[in-house]
């Protein structure tokens, strides 16, 4: 039987990439030093957490653990802590690991706060001040609480992907009974328009003066149309992502099925003489044009979630800005 390739996805070619530099940096080593023996046990921890993530990036799981595996976030998780293990083990590995200090504190200082006792520590660390074994120690302390900062960021942008995903999943089962209901009992749901304040003739969605069966498929399409705008507004603002959790579908996804249902929302509203004397809706397409006006309010809403997001994700993926190292405070 023909062998199965691992599959190719963007943190699996961001995370082979580094493993590779990890197997070029041990194999730059050299043989063991005699007089430091604590570096060929830090040797042998990043050759064994470098098999770990080669493990992790060509394992094809069973069919039937593909989703618990996806959900749960196993191989991207496993396979990042174990990759940031490695570099710990290879940097430590090294003689002169020293002369990577600037670029140490440099990743330090995208994860660790000023004040942090670690960070300060391996700022303020000058090669010869303290013993190789004290120095190292500074170092991979350091480097794994930073390290870890990225992957709790990383299991927090998954525990919020699951939460888009089964709020959409909510949305998506309220939305279709409302739409099946619709069909088997036109008109239980009201959504005909009668202004009899202002003379102006019974206004349904179907364009009838009598409630039919596609009237909520009808309000719920065009509210999901106007959702559909406010999505591309967003995806036009959002800039790419660093974090292997992509939240732009989901986003949209939540925006889509929330328009849809906020659209039937305001149509019962308008129906219900909420806007009586300040609305007049003297056709059914000035009415299904309110249920995409109705569709891209969601954004009203979403965009604090928008915000909380893009929060989430700065923590899995700091940026430098003009005030400071990182773009999101810890």
């Amino acid at each position: 039987m023909a062998e199965r390739k691992p599959r190719v996805t963007d943190w699996r070619l961001v995370v082979q990439s580094r493993l590779d530099r990890v197997r070029a940096d041990l194999a730059a080593l050299g043989p063991s030093d005699p007089v430091d023996p604590e570096g060929d046990v830090w040797r042998r921890t990043a050759e064994a957490q470098a098999a770990v993530v080669e493990a992790m990036l060509s394992d094809r799981e069973p069919w039937w653990r593909m989703v618990p595996s996806w959900w749960s976030g196993w191989y991207i998780e496993r396979a990042w802590r174990a990759l940031h293990e490695a570099e710990v083990a290879t940097i430590s590995a090294e003689r002169g690991f020293l002369g990577r200090l600037p670029g140490l504190q440099a990743r330090v200082a995208q994860y660790l706060d000023e004040d942090d006792p670690r960070r300060r520590a391996l700022e303020a660390l000058r090669p010869g001040e303290f013993t190789p074994a004290v120095e190292r120690a500074i170092v991979v302390d350091a480097l794994r609480a930073a390290y870890d900062n990225s992957d709790f960021a990383h299991a927090g942008s998954r525990a919020l992907r699951n939460k888009l995903i089964a709020a959409s999943l909510v949305l998506f089962v309220i939305n279709t009974v409302l739409g099946v209901v619709g069909i088997v009992k036109p008109g239980i749901i009201p959504l005909c328009v009668d202004p009899k304040e202002n003379a102006l003739p019974t206004v349904c969605p179907g364009g009838t003066a009598k409630a039919s069966g596609v009237d909520v498929w009808l309000v719920q399409v065009l509210g999901a149309f106007g959702a559909v705008l406010a999505a591309v507004v967003l995806l036009l603002r959002r800039r790419p992502s660093l974090s292997p959790y992509v939240m732009i579908g989901y986003q949209a996804l939540i925006k889509i099925m929330l328009g849809a249902a906020l659209a039937v929302v305001g149509i019962l509203a308008l129906g219900a003489g909420v806007t009586s004397g300040l609305i007049g809706i003297p056709s059914a397409a000035a009415l299904l044009l309110w249920a995409v006006i109705f569709g891209y309010a969601q954004q009203i809403g979403t965009r604090l979630l928008d915000k909380y997001t893009d929060e989430v994700l700065d923590q899995a993926r700091p940026l430098p800005d003009a005030d400071g190292p990182r773009v999101a405070p810890r």
